[in-house]
């Protein structure tokens, strides 16, 4: 995973730190590869798999759907933690009602532009802890950032809010993805420190 290096650590001590990290005021990037450069018209994500209806949404319909700005901390599995990174998208739990997963629907497999996918248990994406996300900061997230959209699920390593998000599939059990079959966590809780398979 290649690693920008040119940000500021400071560590710090507090509730909001997960054990093993240390508060950044940067955003560093960190990607599988090159950076894919998706435009907002060319955009679409399909949502498919255990699924009453099927949906594929322009960068333009996702921006119909309810959306709202939050303020969460987030955590990287390579030990940086940042504070109040602002986001606006659409709540997951608008997505689950337009396509209404079949009850033997318990995962999802989340799947990027640049090939990459993760894995996400369906309880995970419930209960406002999960967003479609299209700004960072009020601003378009940048490409290196995961732009035009990007999954968010602040309560996991940030390695489960996939980059570049093109596809949701609704699956009946779990289904590693690209991480998960090289050695990270299933599951990845920073507060737990589930970085790779055996933590």
């Amino acid at each position: 995973m290649p690693i920008n290096l040119g940000f500021k650590q400071k560590r710090a001590s507090n509730d909001r730190l997960p054990p093993g990290q240390y508060e950044t005021k940067d955003f560093p990037v960190l990607s599988l590869g090159p950076t894919p450069k998706i435009s907002k018209e060319s955009y679409s994500l399909e949502i498919k798999g255990l699924v009453e209806k099927p949906l594929t949404l322009s960068f333009n319909q996702l921006l119909k759907l309810k959306n709202e700005t939050i303020t969460k901390d987030i955590h990287c599995v390579t030990h940086w933690s940042k504070f109040d990174s602002i986001w606006s998208g659409v709540p997951f739990e608008e997505i689950l009602k337009q396509i209404k997963p079949k009850k033997e629907a318990t995962y999802i497999l989340a799947h990027s532009y640049d090939g990459y996918s993760t894995n996400i248990p369906l309880e995970d994406l419930k209960s406002k802890q999960a967003w479609i996300a299209f700004t960072y900061d009020n601003q378009d997230i940048p490409s290196e950032h995961g732009g035009p959209v990007r999954l968010l699920i602040p309560h996991l390593y940030f390695w489960k809010s996939a980059k570049w998000l093109n596809k949701i599939e609704f699956i009946p059990a779990d289904h590693p993805g690209f991480w998960e079959v090289r050695g990270y966590h299933n599951y990845g809780n920073p507060w737990k420190e589930q970085r790779y398979t055996n933590d």
